[in-house]
């Protein structure tokens, strides 16, 4: 009985430990709104981003987004004029909020012989990762 209470209680903790999922890169220009605009088409479409990122560079900016429907997002986003212009499965993990704990997952990647192509925080202290073999990667994060 103490053995099912427990894993009642982590379950939903563990909940996207290792699954793979979809990230978006959406390209918006580096100007007032366009995030707003983002976050609205998604919005009124119910879809969730669990996990975001950022960077601009000549007047325009590529976000990456996590979202559970990538096929729902990428139909609210395009239709809102916001072009989607990649989409990659990604590794979702759990990651400890404390020092070293990225530098030790990277290290048994890179052990692995695994290049990690994107990286970028979600909700619930969860890292999300583009690699060059996802399988690999996921194996030795585990």
């Amino acid at each position: 009985m103490q053995e099912l209470s427990f894993l009642l209680r982590i379950l939903p903790q563990l909940k996207g430990v290792g699954s793979m999922a979809k990230d978006l890169a959406v390209e918006l220009a580096d100007r007032p709104g366009t995030l707003a605009a983002l976050g609205e088409a998604l919005g009124k479409a119910g879809v969730n981003i669990d996990g975001a990122c950022a960077v601009t560079a000549g007047g325009k900016a590529v976000m990456h987004i996590l979202v559970e429907d990538a096929a729902k997002a990428r139909g609210a986003l395009e239709q809102a004029g916001l072009p989607v212009v990649g989409e990659q499965d990604v590794l979702v993990l759990r990651l400890e909020d404390r020092p070293g704990s990225l530098g030790a997952m990277a290290r048994k990647i890179a052990g692995a012989g695994v290049n990690v192509t994107l990286i970028y925080m979600a909700t619930g202290t969860r890292v999300v990762i583009g690699a060059s073999d996802l399988a690999k990667a996921r194996a030795a994060a585990m």
